[in-house]
């Protein structure tokens, strides 16, 4: 092979490998619209009831962001009232994640008190975006000093 076609095709390649991370990048943690569904506790495992925001987080035993992402989501939910978290397992589960769409772990659904799905985050939720998302169910209590 041509040592410039050898070089030009490397190129090409590590060119479209840093486009495809910068796409992923900009894309992992960001809430998406849901599109209605909603749910019923029984349809998730271990689920018996929904708070004024429930954090449902999937994930598999072999998600390397999934620990942290399950802190973080306990801690949100520990500082806001009214937000509860729920982990699912999805490893023997394929049933499951091809039934709602998840092709990513952690996925998070933000689901409000009758069981609609608010909005998803693909990956680790960004704490920004979460809040957000949080404040249109259960605001945070605004202190007059």
């Amino acid at each position: 092979m041509d040592p410039v076609l050898a070089l030009v095709v490397a190129g090409g390649v590590v060119l479209l490998a840093a486009i495809l991370g910068v796409l992923w990048r900009a894309t992992t943690g960001r809430a998406r619209a849901a599109k209605g569904e909603a749910f019923a506790p029984a349809e998730l495992p271990g689920l018996d009831e929904f708070a004024p925001a429930t954090l449902v987080q999937f994930s598999t035993e072999y998600c390397a962001t999934c620990p942290a992402t399950r802190r973080f989501l306990q801690q949100v939910a520990g500082e806001r009232g009214g937000v509860v978290h729920h982990d699912v397992d999805l490893t023997h589960r394929p049933d499951l994640a091809k039934r709602l769409h998840i092709l990513q772990t952690p996925t998070v659904f933000v689901l409000d008190r009758d069981g609609r799905l608010v909005s998803r985050f693909g990956g680790a939720p960004r704490r920004d975006e979460l809040s957000a998302v949080l404040d249109t169910l259960v605001p945070t209590p605004e202190w007059n000093l």
